[in-house]
């Protein structure tokens, strides 16, 4: 699966309303066109930040998705509103499984649950192997196409991302570049939790 890391950041104190909205109006709309809503999250180190998950089948299945839920009723409508949240919507690593995302019920999430989100840059291509990581509930790294939907630009950036119940605890190897960490907890819609 493709997978789509978007983050982004809001104008002050506008979180829990793009969530609001985005629970109540992005996420059915989005998986009636094939696309599936992974997991929403707040930034718990970041408070105007918002970060999820959009996952496709393949890239022709992505520009398909994307192309109808922007050109169709339902962002027409909220779009405008969301895009009033923020101040930049353009940090997206554009991604492939390695160790699929599991989909959890939705509605089943506890706000105080953290999930934990360790990315790796490299100056190279990423390694297809990964150290070994009992913890990870996935992994993913950077996905190589084209974007093919370039209305929504994604980060040129050779990542590799863990998602888990607690931070990663496995030796950084000398070719990273950098480290994020992230600490997130799930909206109450996010089918990923812990």
């Amino acid at each position: 699966m493709i997978v789509e890391l978007r983050r982004y950041t809001l104008r002050e104190g506008r979180r829990d309303e793009l969530i609001d909205l985005f629970d109540r109006e992005f996420v059915e709309s989005q998986e009636e066109l094939g696309m599936a809503v992974l997991g929403q999250f707040r930034d718990l180190d970041r408070p105007d930040q918002f970060v999820w998950l959009r996952g496709f089948t393949d890239m022709p299945s992505r520009r398909a998705g994307l192309t109808a839920f922007y050109s169709g009723p339902v962002w027409a409508k909220h779009g405008p509103a969301a895009n009033a949240t923020m101040l930049d919507s353009d940090d997206v690593l554009l991604l492939r499984e390695i160790v699929p995302v599991p989909v959890l019920d939705r509605g089943a999430a506890d706000p105080e649950t953290v999930l934990h989100a360790t990315i790796w840059y490299w100056a190279a291509p990423s390694p297809a192997s990964v150290p070994d990581s009992n913890e990870a509930l996935a992994v993913l790294r950077t996905e190589y196409a084209e974007n093919d939907f370039p209305r929504l630009p994604v980060r040129d950036e050779h990542a590799l991302v863990w998602l888990s119940r607690s931070p990663l605890q496995t030796d950084v190897p000398a070719e990273v570049l950098k480290v994020e960490s992230l600490r997130l907890s799930p909206t109450r819609r996010s089918t990923l939790h812990c």
